[in-house]
């Protein structure tokens, strides 16, 4: 790729895929936000509310775990922007479809689908930006899409509380429609161009297990992005909780702390993508991040007695300090091949949404002979170990040229 084929980071495929992932965002918490009023409206009543959420939640990760997969081999086989439109395409005619719901069989079904589409766009978008930058611009660029794109969810929490659910779903949809008229105008990587036409597999999932080698690169790509997740899915999701459990003065809103935190991750990740810059080290900024992350995770548990505002502030300080989703899903970006990279940008980020149950699943068991924060704090640890570890394994990618093959 020669350097009069570089784009400018204020350039439109980087705003397209900034404006992408901001809707990408808005429509992924949008069922969060409004689940629970939705279903009331829906005639459900009483304690099978939580139930039927955490049901339809699981249908959208589903979607997003097999969507990642789909996607990914797609980009790699039939180009970056044809998996922007059609992803952009599925979630938005899911989201305008989710606003007409009579009951939850309808609400399971199309959230599935809805995760289907949601699972393409940062992939896509980070592949894509990654391939039309210079490298020493690239660490910049697909910070300013996660970046831009995860105030989403501060645009979808203001929006949920003073608008009807269905209108909600209805802005989603169309805000998706409107941006395929950008798309339009965006070209296709130069990379991809010059691989499409070589007898080179592409797009082939099972390859990242079939190489040791390869495998191991996939694998440290996940787990580097583990306390994302963690912070997100437990300590800030159940922040109302935290806070009875630790005699937190004041109502915990846990919406409102979500909010706070997405806006602080946009914060984050803007911030470790001018770090990583200056320090030209991807993992440099990483390792920087993980120790604000672990001073904020400190400050967490020591909120005993301390006031609703605290804890707001220190979920907001939790954000920002795991705000390096866009750092790691361009080091996935950069690990590998042209021909498995959109694979590999496209599916690490829904392995990592993945990973929450399992995240989950540790956290319950724990509850068994440890207190509700003590369960936690455990699993935070353990988590934040394995992404240390996985951090110092993980190979360097800020210099490395993005234009070969994996064979």
């Amino acid at each position: 790729m020669n350097e009069k084929s570089h784009v400018g980071i204020f350039s439109l495929p980087v705003l397209v895929g900034a404006l992408g992932y901001f809707v990408d965002i808005y429509d992924l918490l949008l069922f969060t936000l409004v689940g629970e009023k939705s279903l009331l409206d829906l005639g459900v009543t009483g304690d099978v509310i939580n139930s039927y959420k955490l049901s339809i939640l699981n249908y959208q990760m589903l979607g997003l775990m097999i969507g990642g997969i789909i996607w990914g081999v797609l980009g790699d086989r039939i180009g970056r922007m044809k998996v922007l439109f059609g992803s952009i395409l599925i979630y938005s005619i899911g989201n305008i479809a989710n606003g007409f719901v009579d009951n939850v069989e309808q609400y399971n079904i199309l959230r599935f689908i809805t995760g289907i589409g949601l699972a393409g766009e940062l992939g896509a978008g980070i592949t894509l930006v990654s391939e039309l930058l210079a490298k020493e611009k690239r660490g910049i660029g697909t910070s300013l899409v996660a970046g831009v794109g995860l105030t989403g969810c501060v645009v979808a929490y203001f929006i949920s509380r003073h608008l009807d659910w269905r209108t909600c779903y209805f802005l989603g949809g169309g805000l998706g429609l409107l941006l395929l008229l950008l798309r339009v105008s965006v070209l296709e990587s130069t990379m991809f161009h010059s691989m499409k036409d070589t007898a080179v597999q592409k797009g082939n999932f099972l390859m990242f297990f079939t190489n040791a080698k390869r495998f191991k690169k996939y694998l440290l790509c996940i787990l580097i992005g583990l306390p994302t997740w963690y912070v997100i899915g437990i300590l800030v999701n159940l922040s109302n909780k935290f806070a009875t459990s630790m005699d937190v003065i004041g109502k915990v809103e846990s919406d409102r702390a979500i909010m706070l935190a997405y806006a602080a991750i946009a914060a984050g990740d803007i911030a470790i993508g001018l770090l990583s810059q200056y320090l030209m080290s991807r993992k440099q900024a990483l390792y920087i991040f993980y120790g604000l992350s672990v001073i904020s995770f400190i400050a967490f548990f020591n909120l005993n007695g301390a006031t609703n505002t605290t804890m707001y502030w220190v979920c907001a300080a939790l954000g920002f300090s795991t705000g390096f989703w866009a750092i790691f899903v361009t080091i996935a970006a950069e690990s590998f091949g042209t021909n498995l990279r959109a694979t590999a940008a496209t599916t690490v980020p829904n392995m990592v949404r993945g990973a929450l149950p399992l995240i989950t699943i540790l956290f319950k068991n724990l509850q068994q002979s440890y207190s509700f924060t003590h369960a936690a704090m455990i699993t935070g640890v353990v988590v934040f170990v394995i992404s240390v570890i996985a951090a110092i394994l993980i190979e360097e990618t800020f210099t490395r040229d993005l234009n070969y093959l994996e064979h």
